[in-house]
């Protein structure tokens, strides 16, 4: 068995990050309306369904303007940020 050489993704790191925006937008909507953001989050990246986000405050609307894609590298990269080790 060969190793095959290990594939890089390049994301585009901006200023002006238009999926965290849209998450800090949706989860405090979520928070308002008694959702737990996590739960909801993992069932509309896995599914795709946008009925796991409220329609309050217009962010079912919103979260889907942003590829599911975006939405996970921003919750992956904030999360290993957070790791101390990194």
């Amino acid at each position: 068995m060969t190793d095959s050489p290990t594939m890089h993704f390049s994301m585009n790191k901006e200023e002006n990050n238009p999926a965290r925006d849209c998450i800090k937008l949706v989860c405090s909507s979520m928070i308002k309306k008694g959702y737990d953001p996590v739960s909801q989050f993992v069932g509309y990246i896995i599914s795709g369904d946008p009925t796991y986000i409220t329609s309050y405050k217009n962010s079912r609307a919103i979260i889907t303007r942003i590829d599911r894609d975006e939405l996970l590298e921003e919750f992956i990269s904030e999360y290993i940020k957070s790791l101390s080790d990194y």
